[in-house]
């Protein structure tokens, strides 16, 4: 019998890349997408197609290379495989919003010998255990990964990122009911993670980019993680701009090249900000602005959704 349980989607609101080089990163669970383990549906083909990706992920768990062997209860997994067991979900895949983190995370808690509860009160060094393996198995799907986007589908909590020894849950600021609004702007297209991130391991390498991560990419990410968490709008607007600006001159391969020109128009008439969700390369973009009716008129051709408002 499988328990009953959704896996949200999530939100990185701030940190993309950067917490990959030490800055700050803000992480937050997206319920309006969500999905669970199941057996029964309706739709075969969809169910079918499910069930043999979650057979090769089974393999990838089981090599003893991985060292993930010996920490789940892999027969188990694999008579429910064999009864047909999928992942029913509503999170789009290539979006940035947790496609892959959910199904480790749905994997991980029913099938973890000894799982780490998913508990608000877990000690730092319980959320860097926790994340580290949930890390080992999302890397089958994206070749690397820092575990939070699964951490965050499994605690279904916002995490606070402080650097890579330390993170814990924070509580995000109430809705307000002013004009202010952080907004996900629908491109239409789906991103691939795992060569976006291994260009920018290689960007990394060049001494340059290292030093616009450290003086400007994190000065401004980390500042508007401050300002968004003390609900203060202008500085908020301001730090985002710089990142917006930061993203489109250093950033461009992750910026889908027809949103350029509307990334630009953003900056320049101080309408709307844009900055990446997650990878990028399509997906969804996320959108600040401090006068959401105004910035859905401009942007009127793209499907939005609001999903803070100050």
């Amino acid at each position: 019998m499988l328990k009953e349980a959704l896996y949200t989607g999530k939100i990185l609101l701030f940190g993309e890349y950067g917490i990959i080089q030490d800055s700050m990163g803000l992480s937050i669970p997206y319920d309006p997408y969500s999905g669970s383990l199941k057996f029964e549906s309706d739709q075969k083909e969809i169910s079918d197609q499910s069930n043999s990706e979650l057979i090769k992920f089974l393999g990838f768990l089981k090599l003893e290379k991985n060292a993930l062997v010996k920490r789940f209860d892999l027969a188990r997994f694999e008579k429910d495989l064999n009864a047909g067991m999928y992942f029913d979900s509503s999170i789009p895949q290539g979006f940035g919003v947790g496609s892959s983190g959910a199904i480790v995370a749905a994997v991980y808690d029913h099938y973890a010998l000894n799982p780490i509860p998913a508990d608000g009160n877990l000690k730092s060094s319980q959320l860097k255990k926790l994340k580290n393996t949930l890390g080992e198995m999302e890397s089958y799907f994206h070749g690397k990964s820092s575990g939070l986007d699964p951490l965050i589908c499994y605690l279904k909590l916002p995490i606070l990122i402080k650097s890579k020894n330390s993170m814990g849950t924070v509580g995000l600021p109430s809705q307000g009911d002013g004009k202010g609004a952080i907004f996900l702007l629908n491109t239409g297209m789906t991103g691939k993670t795992q060569p976006l991130v291994n260009h920018f391991m290689e960007r990394c390498k060049e001494e340059g980019f290292r030093n616009m991560l450290k003086k400007e990419f994190k000065k401004y990410n980390d500042a508007a993680i401050e300002a968004y968490l003390n609900k203060d709008l202008s500085p908020l607007l301001d730090n985002v701009k710089e990142l917006s600006k930061v993203l489109l001159a250093h950033f461009k391969p992750m910026i889908p090249s027809v949103f350029h020109k509307l990334w630009k128009e953003g900056i320049d008439s101080n309408a709307y900000y844009l900055k990446l969700c997650g990878s990028g390369g399509g997906g969804f973009i996320l959108g600040f602005t401090a006068d959401y009716d105004n910035a859905s008129e401009l942007l009127k051709e793209y499907e939005l959704n609001r999903i803070h408002t100050f």
